[in-house]
This record gives C-alpha cells, sequence and structure tokens, in this order.
C-alpha cells in the first residue's frame, strides 16, 4: 500500500469505526457527442459500479449521444447551461449565465435546455442545472425552480442559496498548468479535506471529470480511487438524484 492508498484508506477506517457512511458523487462535464474519451469514461464507471452524472450542453448534443447512453443505465443526464458561450467582456471571468444579457433571455435557453434534454433522455434526465464555468448570477437562482429545475451544482463548498446545491470539491484537471491530470496525491489531500468537512457537517464528496481532456494520469487516478472506494464499507457513490432526495426528505423533516 502506497501513500495515496494509505491516506484515503486511514481516513474511510475512520468513518467506519464510527459507524457512518460517506457519500460520493460524480460529474463529468462538457458532453455533446460520443466520443473515445467517452466511452473510456463510460466503460471505466461500468466496470466499477459507479453512477456518472453527466453534463451535456443542449444546444449542441442530438440523438447521437442519447442513443449512446441507452446502453448506459449507471448514466444520468444533467443540463450544462445552454450552449456553453461566454458573454463576459475580455477582463472577466468567462460567464454563460451572468448579467451580460436581458435575464429572461438566459431563462428561457434554460428553459429550453430543461426540456431538450428531457426529452431527449427519458428515464436518465436529471432537472440538476450545471452552470458552464461553474458560474451563474446570484439573481437567476430564485427562477430556477420555476422552469423545473430542482437543484444547482457548481465547483466548492456549498453555500446558502434558494435551490438545493450539490456541489463537485475535487477536479482532477490541472487547469492552470499542464491542462491534463492533476497530481494523486494532492487529489487525495482534497479529497480527505472534504471528507473531514463532512464528517463534521455532513454533505456529499463531488468529484468533478472532463473527458474531453482526460490524459493517462486522469484514467490511473480515477482507477485507483475507484479501486480503493469500492472495497470501502464506509464509502458508497451515489447517483446524484438519490442525493437530491436524501436533501429534500431532510428539509421536510426540519420544517417539522
Amino acid at each position: 500500500m502506497d501513500d495515496f492508498d494509505a491516506l484515503l484508506t486511514q481516513e474511510l477506517d475512520r468513518w467506519h469505526a464510527a459507524g457512518r457512511i460517506a457519500d460520493f458523487w460524480l460529474r463529468d462535464d462538457d458532453a455533446v457527442e460520443p466520443t473515445a474519451s467517452l466511452d473510456r469514461l463510460l466503460e471505466t464507471t461500468a466496470d466499477f459500479g459507479i453512477p456518472l452524472t453527466l453534463a451535456v450542453i443542449p444546444a449542441l448534443t442530438g440523438e447521437a449521444l442519447a442513443r449512446r447512453l441507452e446502453q448506459e443505465p449507471h448514466c444520468t443526464v444533467a443540463v450544462h447551461g445552454w450552449a456553453h458561450v461566454n458573454h463576459a467582456g475580455m477582463t472577466e471571468k468567462k460567464q454563460e449565465l451572468g448579467r451580460h444579457r436581458p435575464a429572461p433571455e438566459v431563462l428561457e435557453q434554460l428553459r429550453q435546455g430543461l426540456v431538450r434534454l428531457d426529452e431527449l433522455n427519458p428515464g436518465r434526465f436529471a432537472p440538476v442545472l450545471v452552470p458552464p464555468w461553474n458560474r451563474i448570477d446570484a439573481d437567476l437562482v430564485p427562477q430556477l425552480g420555476s422552469l423545473g429545475y430542482r437543484a444547482l451544482s457548481v465547483y466548492g463548498p456549498e453555500k446558502p442559496a434558494e435551490l438545493p446545491l450539490i456541489n463537485t470539491h475535487v477536479d482532477v484537471i490541472d487547469w492552470h498548468g499542464t491542462r491534463g491530470g492533476r497530481d494523486a496525491l494532492a487529489l487525495a489531500g482534497e479529497t480527505i479535506t472534504r471528507l473531514r468537512r463532512m464528517f463534521e457537517h455532513g454533505g456529499a464528496m463531488g468529484l468533478l471529470t472532463h473527458h474531453l481532456v482526460h490524459d493517462a494520469a486522469v484514467d490511473d487516478f480515477l482507477r485507483r480511487l475507484f479501486t480503493i472506494t469500492a472495497t470501502q464499507p464506509a464509502c458508497r457513490w451515489r447517483p446524484v438524484m438519490d442525493i437530491l432526495t436524501d436533501m429534500d426528505a431532510a428539509r421536510t423533516d426540519a420544517a417539522g
């Protein structure tokens, strides 16, 4: 057992000793059409029985991807904005769902995206919005429920919001460096940090991938992580809708 295995195993053993189970979930962004890189991710997750939430770009996708996903019962489709187009200025961070266009225009596209993906993916669609670049104007969030969205998923610790947040917390890609897979020990460290926060405050550990830019380092990390977690009784990978159902039940209980 090397340091990577030992670190994760030690933390999950702590959960097991406390009689608790850590929930993990996997979100992959930017799906449009079947590709060899998507096939690899689908095959890997199927091999280990890992539920996969695929954030699909509504304006750019179609029947080809929907037919491919019919073969993958472990895959759920979420809404990845509308067209993944940046409307921010050159000096701003990229954003599709910001204040750069009239709110009714943005919301209508989000409505169309939800309807389109629901029609293309019956039985595997989740009404969860994944904003491109993990950014959305806060004033839009209270209006998402009326469009049919039940949850929002961005990156980072969850904050109070008008809609349930099911975020991702560890990103496998080194976007500001190699644009390939990050160091496995660094990823293990971030995963453990999230698990320790969950131990005290609850929640799930969201892993973020981008199949179109995966390299050998990402593929190796995923297989190692899945191998460790698949044998740990204190860990379970869950479909996003199961997590949302639990959140809804908890809110109902809290409301009395």
